[in-house]
């Protein structure tokens, strides 16, 4: 009788305590979303509803995201770089190649159908309580969850670990690099799970590839776990301490300092190429003040976006070591298998135009502040049958190459 009497004892007094535990983790967690989502999400002066579902708020620029860093609580937004990078090609010059630039057009944001946002305010795409509740963690939401750099064969042993991880890039190395540039043509690749992505960008680096690596990123993205859909978005990422507890995409820590009120961070881009259709392009251009040290960004050949403080990077002070472009997916072998997520348009570069994707004039920013072709180019990919990259050179592409793939294929299991 005593061991049935204590048994009841356990019975009767455990079952509440793990359910009062439950309900209290339950509490705990949705004073967190809810706190977050105030940070994040901070008044606004008008907002647009985006077809794709998205609502963009107008914030006036002093009330950023950018300004709860300790470090700019008085500063002082910079409205214009000091210095733009001379040499600027024009983009929307037709390329002497007939039949690899006919069909290329400039390109918009989708919200823009809807609205603009008034002056002395910019765009942020509201941040919905789903949002943080896919990510693995409200700490995590908004940051990448592994090092993706990758690491050529020639940047040495001291590197970040690449496990889940595939690239297809072209790359230099060897100089002082004070920024670059590159037009993109933009997809919508199929990503096969949730928790993977499909991104194709420029990285700015600096240091070595360990615990003090600086990077600034940016390109476009379909990233179903970060934004719920399937669209390709436009993105931008730092971090100053190789991802460990520094940095985050777009708007979603306060870094980078946005000054301009007609692109949205994260925002859907439209339209998008189409495989034998019309083929859109984006141009990005980031670059380095020399007289103030901050890291500026360009989209297009109108919208300058904003900038990084000086401060927020070591390794990054002076000038970048090395520039990488090129496409990125993870890859999370579920069951075993290689993913069928798709880089780029999905296909390989022997396609080309048309079919395949394409980075083309990729410039780099010299000592002087001039945009000049680089030396050197280098390609990099961990499985050529997974995801490949093919350089090339003409009068209106200047330096160019195709990249990306289906991944899974007879030759890629």
């Amino acid at each position: 009788m005593k061991i049935g009497y204590c048994l009841v004892v356990v019975v009767l007094f455990m079952v509440p305590l793990c359910y009062a535990t439950r309900l209290s983790g339950v509490s705990s967690q949705k004073l967190e979303v809810k706190k977050q989502l105030n940070r994040l999400n901070k008044p606004f002066l008008k907002s647009i509803k985006s077809p794709d579902g998205d609502t963009i708020d107008c914030v006036h620029i002093s009330h950023q995201p950018a300004f709860d860093h300790p470090s700019l609580k008085n500063h002082t937004v910079q409205m214009r770089p000091n210095y733009h990078p001379e040499g600027l090609l024009d983009d929307n010059k037709v390329s002497n190649s007939k039949s690899q630039n006919d069909g290329s057009k400039p390109i918009a944001q989708l919200w823009n159908l809807n609205g603009r946002c008034p002056e002395g305010t910019i765009p942020i795409r509201r941040t919905k309580r789903e949002d943080i509740l896919r990510a693995s963690s409200v700490e995590s939401f908004g940051k990448k969850k592994n090092s993706s750099v990758p690491k050529p064969k020639s940047a040495g042993p001291d590197f970040i670990s690449q496990y889940g991880h595939q690239h297809a890039i072209a790359y230099v190395e060897g100089d002082n690099y004070y920024g670059a540039k590159a037009t993109i043509n933009v997809w919508t690749p199929r990503v096969q799970q949730p928790n993977e992505f499909s991104l194709s960008q420029l990285w700015i680096l600096g240091g070595s590839f360990a615990y003090d690596l600086n990077s600034i990123e940016a390109g476009w993205q379909v990233s179903p776990d970060l934004y719920g859909d399937d669209n390709a978005r436009l993105f931008t990422y730092w971090t100053s301490d190789a991802y460990q507890a520094t940095g985050c995409y777009n708007l979603l820590c306060s870094g980078f300092v946005q000054i301009n009120n007609e692109i949205a961070l994260g925002a859907s881009i439209f339209p998008v190429s189409g495989y034998r259709q019309s083929q859109y392009d984006i141009s990005i251009l980031v670059w380095k003040d020399p007289t103030e040290g901050n890291w500026w960004m360009q989209f297009g050949n109108d919208y300058v976006l904003g900038y990084w403080p000086a401060f927020l990077f070591s390794n990054l002070v002076d000038s970048a070591s090395m520039i990488e472009w090129g496409g990125e997916v993870v890859n999370s072998e579920s069951e075993g298998q290689h993913t069928t997520t798709q880089m780029g348009s999905g296909h390989f570069p022997e396609e080309g135009f048309g079919k395949s994707s394409y980075f083309r004039n990729i410039q780099i920013v010299d000592g002087s502040n001039n945009l000049r072709a680089p030396k050197d180019i280098a390609t990099f990919t961990e499985e050529s049958n997974c995801y490949d990259v093919q350089v090339g050179k003409n009068g209106g592409w200047g330096n160019y190459f195709y990249y990306g793939g289906p991944g899974r294929n007879s030759n890629c299991p």
